[in-house]
């Protein structure tokens, strides 16, 4: 699915949120998002969703029906929905369910029968560690990693053309966000799904993404290919590092 955002603006009062005049994520894309606190990806990824409104510009997508090119714009069309997965934050789990409970609700809204979403969210047995399933625990009594791990497992159970994860490794432990980064990878090779991944950790943006978009104060400053990790030393220099 590719991604076109033209003109797109948001303030809250005097600050300018999200300022971007034209960006384009190409098809296929595993683009990393970083920038300082502030700098909008949060915001950015909320207007892509139209889980807010823009002030003016849009967001359209293109994407392969048939194998017909369809660009839909979120604000006005809900076709995108089914064939993106998104996970920002908490807010987009529904906590007083068990994990088997909200996945078989993920699946089903996504027109998935329990067996194939149980099916779906085994392939993830590894990244789970035996710590998610059968805990007998509602999702507000997980640990900060394991819910973050249910959030990014839900978003993948419809196979999506369009996966946006907000800071995915927060709060998983060394070995599980290793695992994320292999599984990020790998759905992408193997489904040509576009990807994007904000994340304060540059480590870890530097090793899954093909290209970083650099944002700060709302505008995307900087566009760098990342063949081979080649953005390292030009981030690790603005960041300080």
């Amino acid at each position: 699915m590719q991604i076109k955002i033209t003109n797109l603006k948001k303030t809250f009062g005097d600050k300018t949120a999200v300022d971007i005049t034209n960006f384009t994520v190409n098809s296929g894309d595993i683009l990393g998002l970083v920038g300082n606190n502030g700098a909008g990806k949060t915001t950015l990824f909320r207007l892509m969703l139209d889980l807010i409104k823009a002030d003016d510009g849009q967001v359209t997508m293109l994407t392969a029906d048939n194998d017909t090119t369809v660009e839909i714009n979120p604000a006005l069309s809900e076709n995108w929905k089914g064939k993106t997965g998104a996970y920002i934050d908490e807010g987009f789990l529904i906590d007083f369910l068990t994990p088997e409970e909200y996945f078989r609700f993920i699946g089903k809204v996504n027109g998935l029968t329990e067996n194939e979403t149980d099916r779906r969210v085994a392939a993830f047995a590894a990244f789970m560690n035996g710590e998610v399933l059968g805990q007998k625990k509602l999702i507000r009594n997980l640990s900060a990693g394991n819910k973050q791990k249910v959030g990014i497992i839900s978003a993948l159970i419809n196979h999506p053309q369009l996966l946006i994860l907000d800071e995915p490794f927060n709060f998983l432990d060394p070995s599980s966000q290793n695992s994320l980064k292999h599984i990020l990878k790998d759905y992408n090779t193997q489904s040509g799904a576009t990807v994007i991944v904000s994340s304060h950790n540059l480590a870890h943006t530097i090793d899954i993404s093909e290209r970083i978009a650099l944002l700060e104060s709302g505008r995307i400053i900087k566009d760098l290919s990342n063949h081979g990790g080649c953005a390292r030393n030009e981030l690790e220099e603005y960041f300080g590092s």
